[in-house]
């Protein structure tokens, strides 16, 4: 194997997601496997998370600051504001500062690779030399949420120019393809743990791995549960997580006479045993890609039910046989569909057996292989 010098590269790289989880994951991997290898968040993060106690990897932030919130200025005279416009150069020149860091340390290898983890930093990175260095750029979200935003833009503006653009599954791959993307290739995220024991599934516990953010409409989850557990009574529904939806989740609980049995159980640092803790992994989000949510309970052994969100969603569950997909946003069918695995163990014993062999692909040394394999492709 060729010992790499290999920088990966994402906005914010150590607050509590799964893109920021798979960076960290990737670079554990690749410089356990003897590679060179630094993780350069270019913005720090405003509430950072430790994901390895020990890391194989070398860290570095490149920006002083989190990037300030968007002020909308509505008058000349607020635009002109003497305190906005020090604000402005003070910016200015932090990312100047920024990008001079990270070029003086592309500037210290000889060759290597960038793995760029999103298309905003795809777009910081436009000014910085790297000509001596070959490029990846990746995308940890569906297409479909690419094409209602601003990623979409940037991946066809940035994409093409890179050695590789990578997709997290094949449909969202082939959506790519035919806006005439030339360079893009499908390498999944790699599970952040061993499969390890599969989860016993007689706790009787719905659970929700992830931030407590809006787009992952855990408002809905609420409403499901609350319906499901009036026929199926006794069990509990489990957050693990922190963020800004608690409140209003607290008090939907409370409302819907359920607080009782829904448990707020903030960060975790063994996410595997969280896992194992469950029967059932609930996914009510608004969108998403690949989930690493999806990805990590199968590897568990405990059977899912989310929307059908994605290419990435189904790739991970396969619909009546290792966990059931339901349409997006109708919370009535969600509702159905849980309280069906709460009855049913056998149900769910199937299902969770289905899931592990589903995701066995997803291991991490199985993944780092497929990188190893894209690095090599792109040597040749």
């Amino acid at each position: 194997m060729t010992r790499r010098n290999l920088f990966l590269i994402g906005v914010d790289v150590d607050s509590m997601g799964g893109s920021q989880r798979v960076l960290h994951t990737l670079a554990q991997g690749f410089a356990e496997r003897g590679h060179r290898v630094e993780l350069i968040g270019i913005r720090p993060s405003p509430e950072p998370h430790t994901f390895h106690a020990r890391p194989a990897y070398r860290r570095a932030t490149l920006h002083r600051a989190p990037a300030a919130p968007d002020s909308d200025a509505a008058t000349l005279g607020e635009l002109l504001r003497p305190a906005r416009l020090r604000a402005l150069r003070a910016a200015r020149r932090d990312g100047e500062r920024a990008r001079a860091r990270l070029a003086r340390r592309f500037a210290a290898v000889r060759d290597g690779y960038v793995v760029i983890g999103s298309p905003w930093a795809v777009d910081w990175l436009a000014g910085v030399e790297r000509a001596h260095l070959k490029c990846v750029g990746q995308y940890h979200e569906s297409f479909a949420q690419a094409a209602c935003s601003a990623n979409l833009r940037l991946i066809l503006r940035h994409y093409a120019s890179l050695e590789k653009a990578v997709f997290l599954s094949e449909p969202d791959a082939a959506e790519f393809r035919r806006l005439r993307l030339p360079n893009v290739t499908v390498v999944p995220n790699p599970l952040p743990f061993a499969a390890g024991p599969p989860a016993p599934l007689d706790t009787r516990r719905v659970g929700a791995v992830g931030r407590l953010d809006p787009v992952k409409r855990l408002d809905r989850l609420v409403d499901a549960f609350a319906a499901a557990s009036a026929q199926v009574p006794g069990w509990e529904l489990h957050f693990f997580g922190d963020g800004p939806e608690e409140p209003g989740l607290r008090e939907r609980a409370a409302r819907l006479g359920v607080a009782h049995r829904v448990r707020f159980r903030g960060t975790v640092r063994d996410v595997a045993a969280a896992y194992r803790e469950l029967s059932v992994l609930a996914l009510t989000s608004e969108y998403e890609g690949r989930p690493m949510a999806l990805a990590e309970a199968s590897a568990c052994g405990v059977p899912c039910v989310s929307f059908d969100l994605s290419g990435g969603v189904r790739e991970l569950v396969a619909d009546g046989e290792t966990g059931v997909l339901v349409p997006p946003g109708d919370v009535g069918a969600f509702a159905e569909a849980l309280g069906g695995l709460m009855a049913d163990a056998g149900l769910r014993g199937r299902y969770g057996r289905g899931a592990r062999e589903r995701v066995a692909g997803l291991a991490l040394p199985v993944v780092l292989d497929r990188w190893e394999a894209l690095f090599e492709e792109v040597d040749r």
